[in-house]
């Protein structure tokens, strides 16, 4: 079975690379409130823990449960921040992903919002460390609106704990873009720092690929044309790539799938087919909505753009 169909690209290609996101959403259909958290009991990483609660944000049937858990384990901070990330889930449902949203549904993000973050407040109250929750309050404070200050203010909190939080890094560098009130020049500064800072092989390079991404969004007409024809541009993607998801130490992770289509789109619209190729061959047909949806409809764009490197 293609992994490139209709109608959502990302949720299939992630359940195809990480083949127990379908035991989460089984669990969370089933209410198996003791297999799921025992499944986060056995995460390794922050980050493997931010993306599986995502997943669990994503799950309409977790309505159905979770609040019965987070009332019965008043102490146990799980519950709340996967209510709070299901909060998050229905605040961007509510949202869509339009550029030009109606009030009505803006009020409706934000109440959920404001649910979620109540809770949130608590998890990090009582545990300055919950890299987690405080990942899911960096999406809050952007859905919100309230500012740059406030959102560096949650990342400084939570990179105290977890300097290189990939999942975090790339929450914050969306709302140092400038349609989320930043400017280009933080969000590049962001982008660049942590890919320095961070060890090769990881994911964190692949945040210049999202950067210039979404530069590239915003332009119009011959700017936009041009912009990936750059050769500074060219270099630095080829830099991250080989610093991240190329590097002889790298190893998949959740994100990984996220990262490749970036640079795979990234170098398509460069033109470096074959630089994109190498991305397209390891992603097979794992394709993300993210960037694609920039460009259109996501698997078409990423069936022909992974054609046209294949033949170049």
């Amino acid at each position: 079975m293609t992994i490139i169909s209709r109608p959502a690209p990302s949720a299939l290609a992630h359940a195809a690379a990480f083949p127990e996101v379908a035991d989460v959403r089984s669990w969370c259909r089933q209410g198996d409130w003791a297999a799921l958290s025992g499944h986060f009991a056995r995460l390794p990483t922050v980050d493997d823990a931010y993306f599986t609660a995502r997943i669990v944000g994503d799950q309409p049937e977790a309505d159905t449960f979770l609040p019965d858990v987070a009332q019965a384990s008043p102490t146990d901070p799980l519950p709340r921040v996967l209510l709070a990330a299901r909060a998050i889930g229905l605040a961007w449902q509510a949202r869509t992903g339009a550029r030009d949203v109606s009030r009505d549904r803006l009020d409706r993000m934000h109440a959920h919002l404001r649910r979620g973050e109540q809770l949130l407040i608590d998890v990090t109250a009582r545990d300055p460390a919950d890299g987690v929750a405080w990942a899911l309050r960096l999406t809050n404070a952007r859905g919100l609106e309230l500012g740059q200050a406030e959102a560096r203010r949650r990342y400084d909190r939570l990179a105290r704990h977890h300097p290189h939080m990939h999942g975090a890094q790339a929450q914050l560098l969306q709302q140092l873009c400038p349609k989320w009130g930043g400017s280009w020049a933080a969000a590049f500064a962001f982008a660049r720092t942590a890919a320095a800072d961070a060890p090769e092989g990881g994911l964190h390079a692949g945040l210049l690929a999202q950067a210039h991404v979404e530069r590239w969004r915003e332009l119009r007409g011959g700017e936009q044309a041009a912009y990936f024809r750059r050769p500074d541009v060219v270099a630095e993607l080829a830099d991250a790539a080989a610093r991240s998801v190329l590097h002889p130490s790298y190893r998949p992770v959740y994100g990984w799938v996220t990262t490749h289509n970036l640079f795979a789109a990234a170098f398509s619209l460069a033109g470096e087919h074959r630089r994109a190729r190498v991305h397209f061959d390891a992603l097979g047909d794992l394709a993300d909505r993210f960037p694609w949806a920039y460009l259109g409809d996501p698997a078409e764009q990423f069936a022909r753009h992974r054609a046209r490197a294949r033949k170049g």
